[in-house]
């Protein structure tokens, strides 16, 4: 089992610290989430396709038919057995769960960096990240565009994951896929930008054949009724929407000139999160968690992603614990 971030429980036992003293700067999720209103009538029944739910997403992401998932996590599973095998392309570094998912179901996997990326012309399936998720680059949508269509030149896919993308929409996709661009498979996810992780709400923008075939891998009632009820809500919300964006780069551009104050380099992903690469962190990681918070650390090239704190004596916090640290300059 891969590690991620989120594993708060593993943290405190092995830090002796309690649950509810930890600040999770580890995940990427909005800090704020939907304020989701659910009738308890609603635990009772079983999730029904006819209700709201597709219409809302399909109006939200602009494409027509887009496939309720219990988490984009889902999709990332299957779509490797629902593709013939070949040789799947990824970003490095990008999504620890994307490479094995891909090999377990047969695929050659090859890492590249995102320029080369994005003007390989022989893969049978390119996947990738937009924003990429740790170190939070970009792909522009015209060179995503340009992608898919070398793919489909050569029978190929092109698989985007936009889990972080809801703050910049003018860069999605999501509309091309399967219709503008019958290769285009973009997956979108309700966890980060609305805060919902909890409700495991994803979907899957594709090709209607592709989309069949993957409603009838997940089976009957694959995403709970209370889960489909708080995704329609918050899809629709336009003005809630409008307000976490605000929020969310506020709080990125702040994060951003703290780590600068401390010397840190950092790229913002999607404006969830902060990727700084640096000598010291697995020190500064180590250094926070005594403090009871919780950062990621990626170990191949030592880095740590940064997520947003949501109060500000959650920032003090922060502040404080950066402060205390150790610096070594070179």
């Amino acid at each position: 089992m891969l590690e991620h971030g989120g594993r708060l429980r593993q943290a405190a036992q092995r830090r002796g610290i309690p649950l509810a003293d930890w600040l999770d700067l580890s995940t990427g999720i909005a800090p704020w989430s939907y304020p989701v209103c659910i009738d308890e009538s609603a635990w009772r029944r079983l999730p029904e396709d006819e209700d709201d739910l597709v219409a809302a997403a399909a109006d939200y992401y602009g494409h027509p038919q887009p496939l309720p998932l219990p988490g984009s996590q889902a999709a990332i599973r299957e779509l490797t057995r629902l593709l013939a095998p070949g040789v799947a392309v990824l970003p490095a570094p990008t999504y620890g769960e994307y490479a094995p998912a891909w090999r377990a179901a047969g695929h050659e996997v090859r890492e590249l960096g995102a320029d080369a990326l994005t003007a390989t012309a022989d893969a049978d399936v390119v996947m990738l990240a937009n924003p990429n998720n740790p170190d939070g680059v970009r792909f522009a949508p015209d060179a995503l565009r340009a992608l898919a269509a070398r793919q489909a030149g050569h029978g190929g896919w092109l698989v985007v994951d936009e889990a972080f993308a809801d703050c910049t929409p003018e860069t999605s996709v999501a509309a091309l896929a399967g219709t503008g661009l019958p290769n285009l498979v973009v997956l979108r996810s309700l966890g980060k930008f609305f805060g919902l992780a909890g409700a495991r709400v994803g979907f899957l923008c594709a090709a209607p054949a592709l989309r069949a075939r993957m409603a009838e891998a997940l089976g009957p009632w694959a995403l709970a009724h209370p889960s489909r009820i708080a995704a329609t809500q918050a899809l629709r919300d336009t003005a809630w929407q409008q307000a976490q964006r605000g929020r969310l780069n506020e709080a990125s551009a702040r994060l951003g000139r703290l780590l600068a104050e401390h010397g840190l380099a950092s790229r913002a992903g999607g404006d969830h999160f902060h990727y700084a690469a640096m000598p010291q962190a697995a020190a500064l990681a180590e250094h926070c968690a005594r403090r009871g918070i919780l950062l990621r650390e990626f170990d191949q090239a030592p880095a740590l992603r940064f997520g947003l704190p949501g109060t500000d004596a959650e920032w003090r916090r922060l502040a404080q614990a950066l402060d205390d640290f150790e610096w070594t300059r070179s």
